[in-house]
């Protein structure tokens, strides 16, 4: 196994469950569900199908001889083809009847919808319990003044809740796109060579009624309500640029969170989770990195490009059919869901594990307060009689020799005493330092939390209830 290619979504990054749904057996077992689904279905309107014939398609529905398949697929060349010849010698009574009128699409694409669905249901549980575990830390810390930014600058305070709702908030909006999806999704059904049910019409003696059931029978054995109404060969590949689309969206999420985590572990208030064992760096040994974050990061990168793959490969199909999509969807396609899937591993490893640091964060909002306090000490100066230009440009003054101190020197922001000094503002140290309780700067911060997390993100929660409990362990 060491003697070749293997990909680290699968070695390093993805699910065992995720790797499940995109495995060979999920694949061809689910080609063998849609054969019966379609022998059944044509029995049932009236073609000359037995039984007999279709009991012996299920009792073998699951043992699929691939060497019998990969044996076959060396002389003919045709993937679809070496696994109806595989079926077949499994099932002699009814290999005459297996994929009877229908094109490769039927299984290929059919497979593929129904296998991008159930990999959707699986990104949208692993997103709702990243949201659960975001708004436990965030009702946990609605109330923690820290130092906003805007540009990266020191800006109006917010809390530390508050910035975790905003990080939720793009997540729900995935998930409202991946509820849509499901919501609607569709089966290519059984439309034949160009589209046009040709084969089947010849099959059903032009029978449109029987033919357009057939599609119907067909999805509802495979547990879809309906098909696309029209297609070529092929459903439209905008559908797989629409699926990709969505995971980029979550990457998008994920990466402007780990980009959040990151800058706050630098600043020394917030890290991702560290283990005992860990080792930060081979040579640094006192360094705690936030490998997880990074990670998260690395991967959102490779998704956010990976949805060019469907869109290029929509962009470029020719009339009803050409070829040139299948080794593109064959990579891209699973890759961006096994990547996708890693993401929110980490998403939820590192929110079930955030480590915080409430006297640094206080420590660094207070260092900055004096100067945002200012318009709040300019306006209890006018109310006290000031003139408001002239204590205005004090306070300019003040706030330009206060900020050369902190940089030049490196001492501590002396702003307040500066303006105590100042008899044009007649207030002692005492009266500014009751000014600066950074509770009073955060605005509705509290309130807009717990009113979005109750609002809009407990009722999903409530919804997807079924799907919560999840805890992620990260593999390496």
């Amino acid at each position: 196994m060491y003697d070749r290619y293997e990909s680290p979504l699968g070695l390093r990054y993805a699910s065992k469950e995720m790797q499940g749904i995109f495995s060979q057996d999920k694949k061809f077992k689910t080609w063998r569900k849609l054969w019966i689904a379609l022998a059944q279905s044509e029995k049932e309107l009236g073609l000359d199908i037995t039984q007999e014939q279709i009991d012996e398609l299920i009792a073998h529905k699951d043992d699929i001889n691939y060497d019998v398949a990969k044996e076959r697929e060396k002389i003919v060349r045709h993937d679809v083809m070496s696994h109806v010849y595989a079926y077949g010698t499994q099932c002699p009574n009814a290999k005459g009847i297996i994929h009877l009128g229908a094109t490769s699409c039927y299984v290929g694409d059919n497979t593929d919808l129904i296998v991008m669905y159930e990999a959707l249901e699986l990104v949208k549980n692993k997103l709702v319990n990243v949201l659960a575990a975001l708004q436990k830390f965030a009702l946990e810390y609605k109330d923690l003044p820290t130092l906003a930014f805007t540009h990266f600058q020191p800006a109006q305070p917010t809390t530390l809740g508050k910035r975790a709702a905003i990080w939720a908030q793009d997540l729900q909006l995935d998930y409202e796109e991946i509820c849509w999806l499901l919501e609607n999704k569709k089966l290519l059904g059984c439309k034949g060579t160009t589209g046009t049910q040709a084969s089947f019409m010849e099959l059903f003696d032009n029978d449109t009624d029987k033919v357009k059931k057939l599609d119907q029978l067909i999805a509802e054995k495979m547990g879809y309500s309906e098909c696309y109404p029209v297609s070529g060969q092929t459903y439209s590949r905008k559908i797989d640029s629409r699926i990709l689309n969505v995971l980029s969206s979550i990457a998008q999420s994920a990466h402007k969170f780990s980009n959040d985590i990151r800058l706050l572990q630098h600043l020394k208030e917030v890290e991702e989770p560290f283990e005992k064992g860990q080792i930060g760096s081979s040579a640094m040994a006192y360094k705690r990195n936030p490998m997880r974050s990074e990670r998260m990061a690395s991967l959102a990168n490779y998704v956010i490009a990976d949805t060019l793959n469907p869109a290029i490969t929509a962009a470029t199909q020719w009339f009803e059919r050409t070829l040139d999509d299948s080794a593109n969807k064959r990579i891209s396609i699973p890759e961006g869901f096994l990547a996708v899937d890693g993401i929110l591993d980490l998403y939820l490893n590192i929110t079930d594990g955030l480590v915080v640091y409430p006297k640094v964060i206080q420590s660094h909002l207070m260092k900055e307060l004096p100067f945002m306090a200012t318009e709040t000490i300019l306006m209890d100066a006018v109310k006290a009689g000031g003139d408001r230009q002239e204590l205005h440009e004090r306070i300019r003054v003040h706030s330009m020799a206060a900020g050369k101190v902190v940089k030049e020197e490196g001492k501590e922001n002396d702003l307040l005493e500066r303006i105590a000094n100042d008899e044009m503002f007649g207030m002692n140290m005492e009266q500014l330092e009751a000014i600066m309780h950074p509770n009073k700067f955060v605005g509705r911060a509290p309130q807009q939390t717990e009113e979005y997390f109750h609002d809009f993100i407990s009722p999903i929660l409530e919804k997807e209830k079924d799907a919560l409990g999840m805890h992620a362990e990260i593999n390496v």
